[in-house]
């Protein structure tokens, strides 16, 4: 059996600790058995080892993720990078595709596909593995998991079983509902029996191999990633699962929660106050997730959320923090990131004219990693090194570098960093449209020639 976990979300809902390049499944915001902070991403990981999950499991996701699942997980995880956001069904083929034409899997291979941040028990991944053999008992196309609703909510889709009389092992799929009001999905939970769906499904390689190759999608992956743009944008749920007429499930009884609003994380948080804040005593069921060098005061407010970060400052009382999403109309660069080598926050963004930018970032290298070899076009870049110990490769050249030292590095110049020991830098770029497409990366080992 594989397992596909889809890592993608823009990290509006929640802003402003989440951004594109950091969605919320990287948040380090619950606490392990042992007592650390956590992310979702984590701890999905560490219950798939304790089921021995880990192995079987490929990670689909885009280029500005890669680096947080890298950081978080380590070189164990295996990578599909999606050339593009595309929708789910786009980077399920394109996994599909991997499994197929690199890996060698077999066509009758079981392939489960879930969301990367489930909040749920170590018995729920346990009950993945059932799938396979529901799929070969049953002799469905694709086999769900609908959990047991504990309330009639608007924030999920319903899986309709159809009518059966007394207990059976699985349940037949008659339909789907999506997102229903709060009196439909009661009239569906007390006539219809129906379950959340949870996102997750299995099939046989075979199975979604067949429909790439019907369509005209190739299935080779290298031939997939350079024509992905092609792929239409759409859900897999529309593409296959509503399409197909032999669809089982399995019921889950267990705990499940999908930590995709501020008012479902916090219930969750083992601790009310991460990073400088007061709060007074009357401020009741408050959380306080403060990721700024300036403290947060908090007064006599009640089921309130207040998130600071980088990228802004949200207050908000905790049932409305669900139309979040609606209100992040504007768009801005990602102010706080993670990597595979350490971290970089926007310190400040001025924009000196139509012509002309100052970026002005803090950037942590940890010991031993390196910060790879690029080019620049349209800017001139100056690193003020405030502690540790370094190397700077620039065009050829390496000179070491400690606190105090300054490299000026002009436009077009090949040039990159390795931290020694822990180094902390403040970058300054000066220059036209300080965006991505002024970057060209180069596959370098410290070391190697650079040509």
């Amino acid at each position: 059996m594989k397992l596909i976990l889809l890592s993608g979300g823009s990290g509006k809902r929640l802003w402003p600790l989440s951004n594109e390049a950091r969605s919320k499944q990287f948040l380090k915001i619950l606490k392990s058995p042992e007592g650390h902070m956590e992310s979702m991403l984590q701890r999905v990981w560490r219950q798939l080892n304790n089921v021995g999950l880990a192995e079987s499991t490929l990670f689909a996701t885009s280029s500005k993720q890669v680096d947080m699942i890298t950081q978080q997980i380590g070189p164990e995880a295996n990578i599909i990078v999606e050339p593009e956001r595309r929708d789910t069904f786009p980077a399920i083929a394109l996994a599909a595709s991997y499994l197929y034409s690199v890996q060698g899997a077999n066509l009758d291979e079981t392939v489960v596909v879930l969301p990367v941040d489930p909040f749920v028990e170590d018995k729920f991944f346990e009950q993945l593995k059932q799938l396979d053999q529901l799929l070969n008992k049953s002799s469905a196309n694709l086999a769900l998991i609908g959990v047991q609703p504990t309330y009639p909510s608007t924030k999920y889709g319903y899986i309709v079983p159809e009518a059966i009389a007394g207990t059976t092992e699985y349940l037949k799929v008659k339909s789907f509902r999506e997102k229903p009001e709060e009196q439909e999905a009661s009239r569906l939970i007390e006539i219809e029996k129906a379950m959340w769906n949870c996102g997750v499904f299995a099939f046989k390689l075979d199975y979604l191999i067949t429909q790439l190759y019907e369509q005209g999608i190739p299935l080779q992956y290298e031939q997939l990633s350079k024509q992905y743009h092609e792929l239409k944008k759409t859900s897999f749920d529309y593409e296959v699962v509503e399409k197909s007429d032999q669809v089982v499930m399995l019921s889950y009884e267990g705990y499940w929660k999908d930590l995709g609003t501020w008012n479902t994380l916090t219930e969750e948080m083992a601790v009310s106050q991460i990073g400088k804040s007061v709060m007074s005593e009357d401020s009741h069921h408050t959380h306080i997730i403060n990721e700024l060098h300036i403290p947060i005061t908090v007064l006599g407010l009640s089921n309130v959320v207040i998130a600071a970060s980088p990228d802004g400052i949200l207050v908000s009382d905790k049932a409305a923090s669900t139309r979040l999403k609606e209100l992040i109309l504007f768009e801005q660069r990602p102010m706080y990131e993670e990597h595979q080598w350490g971290t970089s926050k926007v310190l400040d963004h001025y924009i000196l004219d139509e012509s002309k930018e100052v970026l002005t970032t803090r950037i942590s290298v940890n010991a031993g990693k390196q910060k790879g070899i690029e080019v620049h076009f349209q800017r001139t870049e100056v690193w003020n090194v405030l502690s540790g110990k370094g190397e700077v490769y620039l065009d050829g050249k390496t000179i070491p570098v400690e606190a105090g030292s300054i490299c000026e590095i002009p436009p077009r110049a090949k040039h990159g960093l390795k931290a020694i020991t822990d180094l902390e830098i403040i970058e300054i770029q000066t220059g036209g449209k300080l965006n991505e497409g002024d970057v060209v990366e180069f596959s370098f080992s410290w070391g190697e020639a650079v040509v």
